[in-house]
């Protein structure tokens, strides 16, 4: 960095200090500029991918208007970033289609700067790729260290000419209050944990996230109740296992004794979390679930196969039956709860036999939705390995199939709440019509109905006048 010895001797060995530091310093780089531009700078943030990915970028929008850029949806902007996905090879394809647009805006106006990071950023023949095809990036940073954003965009901003790689084999110290600037006003996601320990056979995620690391509950705590503070009403606790919360801590807690703490805070009126996995569903979660009248009854448990012999090829630790016993705990617990799910079509072996066991599981289950794939290859995956045995037109049935039964089943039991009167928590104004305010249910499912958007943000009864599938058209009650 082009710093004076002074200053080097300045910088805080420490940690949000030291971010603070290059903060400040990135805000006098990017005042330089605006003032030689005669304008103020943008920037843009675009996020692929899962909640996790949606609330890093909360943090890296934060640290950018720190600095003194105006946030913009526009990816004309003067600094975009992607934060990528990479659980599937189509998310890996939609960066790289995306980065051509970017690099002829780039040849119109030199002084655009370009930065990549996230999970795909993880992966050496990704960083290789864009090396070779996509020489106009600026900046590229991975998942262990988006805390460092700060010093990293300081170094950009001094050596515009130059690409910045830093990517990191795994995570280090978790570095808490950091800016961030939420999408909502009255709702959050809170990071509770990062990275897994699961290996499933056919996910990159343990590879590109790391080994599981729990937050402090006091660090979350705090966090939420700043939340709370500053009017934020639903709060979505989130980590790739939050059944596993807390097992590495030194302290002895349960994600359920988290739980029952968050209930506990003033100003929240909704609690959310994910993602569960089935193996560590205990019943002291299940019971907390019912006690907490602030937790919301609704359960995402990836399923990914119903047949056991795929279940075990996946290193999912639990058979069909096991979740089966998972389903019927908490529905006995909690009658009215609403289950969604992930299935995975098209694994590799894969029999139809397998598929059939998987179907029979989901008419058990009744879902109230689920997200179904075709399952992505992932080099460097033991899954990857595998010999296939179905055809790809074989696959396609299947979750052609799969995608049928789902559908019939959660638009019977969505068309079982038509016209009662339940809690919505109003999200925003309808995209396609102005007229309308979209919201969500305790159980997740949508509900659009007339109203003033200065009822944004509220909890609001709403009569569920005519269900459309897997959304509601209604009228405010009172």
């Amino acid at each position: 960095m082009n710093l004076d010895v002074a200053d080097e001797k300045n910088i805080p060995d420490s940690e949000p200090e030291r971010q603070y530091y290059f903060m400040d310093l990135a805000h006098t780089l990017v005042e330089e500029e605006s003032k030689r531009l005669g304008r103020k700078l943008t920037s843009c943030v675009k996020t692929f991918g899962c909640q996790m990915n949606a609330r890093d970028s909360e943090k890296l929008a934060g640290i950018l208007s720190y600095a003194g850029f105006v946030p913009t949806e526009d990816e004309h902007a003067d600094f975009v970033i992607y934060n990528t996905c990479t659980v599937r090879e189509n998310a890996n394809n939609k960066v790289y289609g995306r980065l051509g647009g970017l690099g002829n805006e780039k040849k119109k106006n030199p002084q655009k700067m370009i930065a990549l990071c996230g999970c795909m950023m993880q992966e050496s023949q990704v960083i290789e790729r864009i090396k070779e095809s996509y020489g106009f990036i600026n900046l590229i940073f991975g998942t262990h260290n988006i805390y460092k954003f700060p010093e990293l965009l300081c170094e950009s901003l001094q050596k515009r000419d130059e690409l910045i790689i830093d990517v990191w084999d795994e995570g280090r110290d978790i570095v808490e209050d950091l800016p961030a600037k939420r999408k909502f006003s009255f709702k959050s996601g809170v990071n509770i944990m990062f990275g897994c320990d699961n290996f499933c056979s056919y996910c990159i995620v343990p590879y590109v996230r790391g080994r599981e690391r729990s937050r402090r509950p006091k660090d979350i705590l705090r966090e939420i109740e700043g939340l709370a503070s500053d009017g934020v009403r639903e709060v979505m606790l989130l980590g790739q296992n939050v059944n596993s919360y807390g097992k590495k801590l030194d302290e002895d807690v349960t994600f359920a004794e988290l739980l029952r703490e968050v209930n506990n805070i003033d100003g929240i009126k909704r609690i959310r979390f994910m993602t569960s996995h089935p193996k560590d569903l205990s019943d002291e979660l299940i019971f907390a679930m019912r006690d907490c009248d602030k937790v919301c009854a609704h359960m995402h448990l990836p399923l990914q196969s119903g047949s056991s012999r795929i279940l075990k090829e996946m290193n999912r630790h639990y058979d069909a039956a096991q979740y089966l016993n998972a389903v019927d705990r908490l529905r006995s617990a909690i009658p009215d709860i609403a289950i969604s799910t992930d299935i995975i079509v098209g694994f590799p072996g894969e029999t139809e036999e397998d598929f059939l066991e998987t179907l029979n599981v989901v008419k058990q289950v009744k879902f109230d939705s689920a997200f179904t794939f075709i399952y992505s290859k992932r080099n460097g995956t033991p899954a990857a390995k595998i010999e296939d045995h179905a055809t790809e037109e074989e696959i396609k049935d299947r979750f052609n199939r799969l995608l049928s039964l789902v559908q019939q089943i959660g638009e019977r039991k969505a068309k079982a709440l038509e016209g009662k009167v339940m809690e919505v928590l109003v999200e925003e104004r309808n995209a396609q019509d102005a007229s309308l305010l979209t919201g969500r249910l305790e159980n997740n499912a949508v509900v659009h109905f007339p109203g003033d958007a200065s009822l944004i943000g509220e909890l609001l009864n709403v009569r569920l006048d005519e269900c459309k599938g897997f959304y509601y058209l209604g009228s405010l009650v009172g």
